[in-house]
């Protein structure tokens, strides 16, 4: 995985639309030019609620093109609610843009893509890279229910391949994302957001078969800036990502405990001793 040279600031932006796309599901599209221009696939803000009552809050950078910045979550806490009660108009801050995102310069010419849930948020930017360079991008894609497919089209309108999952069989194949997987042709290469039953699933799946994977690992963040050593994950030693901080003697162990926030949140999936 490439490390990512750390641009973050705190970006004061404006609300210029705000869309419920499916229930509990909210995009908000913001006029945040600079934060576009620096924003790469994989890569998340820390959104501060206006108020200042709730700590901020780690989400994925859907869309970055131009002016637009934009923010696709479930609305499911304290936080959440207060940001997704924006409306046009209204200001945000966000810091960011954070973490190491998905190295799309890999030679592998089929790719899959697989996002579970709100996971879709973290692979538009990378579907997009992919499609421009010429690659096959299949999208796996899975939710509970077919009405939380949401923006499904966007992705097959882009050019990738959809194979679709619902948990309770609305939509597409009944089952889990994984399972379409492993009936699927395999790919040279896997990309991949969702939640981590999934992600180990395919982390499983790519050793299995030799296919290199690329896992953004979702985490509720403390700072979301590599501080707090809140949301870390076992990582083998030898890995580029690996912390140099602090130093302590490992007695022997090839494992070392990386930040989701910081040396993340994409990590090779061959990589993490989870």
């Amino acid at each position: 995985m490439a490390t990512l040279t750390h641009h973050a600031r705190v970006h004061a932006t404006r609300v210029i639309e705000r869309r419920e796309v499916a229930a509990g599901v909210v995009l908000l599209r913001l006029d945040a030019p600079e934060l576009a221009n620096a924003t790469r696939p994989g890569q998340y803000v820390m959104a501060i609620p206006p108020s200042g009552e709730a700590a901020a809050t780690a989400l994925a950078v859907y869309e970055a093109e131009g002016k637009l910045a934009s923010l696709l979550f479930f609305v499911i806490g304290r936080r959440t609610r207060e940001l997704s009660a924006l409306d046009p108009g209204d200001c945000l801050a966000v810091l960011g843009p954070l973490g190491n995102g998905f190295d799309c310069s890999q030679r592998a010419r089929d790719v899959a893509i697989l996002a579970g849930g709100v996971g879709i948020a973290s692979v538009l930017l990378c579907a997009q890279r992919l499609l421009a360079a010429g690659k096959r991008v299949r999208l796996f894609y899975g939710a509970k229910t077919r009405e939380l497919l949401v923006d499904a089209q966007r992705f097959a309108d882009a050019g990738c391949e959809l194979i679709l999952t619902t948990d309770d069989g609305t939509l597409g194949m009944h089952g889990r994302v994984t399972d379409a997987l492993a009936i699927s042709p395999p790919p040279e290469m896997i990309f991949s957001c969702g939640p981590t039953p999934m992600l180990r699933s395919v982390a499983r799946y790519a050793d299995e078969l030799g296919v290199p994977a690329q896992l953004a690992l979702e985490e509720t963040f403390g700072c979301g800036v590599g501080a707090c050593w809140g949301c870390v994950v076992p990582l083998t030693a030898a890995s580029s990502q690996a912390p140099g901080f602090p130093r302590e003697d490992r007695r022997g162990s090839d494992v070392v405990h990386a930040r989701i926030c910081r040396e993340g949140p994409v990590f090779w999936a061959h990589e993490l001793r989870w």
